[in-house]
């Protein structure tokens, strides 16, 4: 059987990762088996960080809102609750670029949410 040195592909694959590990810092650049660490635990780190972006990106939203309602004095569990009882069906990030660059459109938004919170009240104390 005839001796395999794999010379071209394994420098093919080596440039491959020093590619990937371009703006590494030192040696995690240049050296092979440094960059090989280095680009492993990136990829680990962006696959981690994929996920917690959406858990900050909604977090950052919700204080946006609350902000945002606390103007109005309202908290943002009840803000919420009134959309829901009033039907509009808005996502957090909408709401908080809402609250963001058209105060008077969310400030529109308040208004419904209270009045069909205060609805429900009365239809509540009716029943009691």
């Amino acid at each position: 059987m005839p001796r395999v040195k794999r010379g071209t592909k394994r420098h093919a694959k080596r440039l491959k990762l020093l590619d990937r590990a371009k703006g590494h810092r030192m040696t995690k650049s240049k050296l092979y088996r440094a960059a090989r660490e280095s680009v492993q635990r990136a990829l680990k780190y962006s696959f981690r960080d994929r996920r917690a972006r959406k858990r900050d990106f909604r977090s950052l939203w919700i204080i946006r809102i609350g902000a945002a309602t606390r103007k109005y004095e309202l908290s943002y569990n009840r803000f919420i609750h009134g959309l829901k009882l009033a039907a509009i069906d808005l996502d957090r990030k909408i709401l908080a670029d809402i609250a963001v660059r058209d105060a008077a459109g969310f400030a529109s938004l308040v208004d419904q949410s209270k009045q069909a919170l205060a609805a429900k009240t009365l239809a509540a104390k009716k029943t009691a």
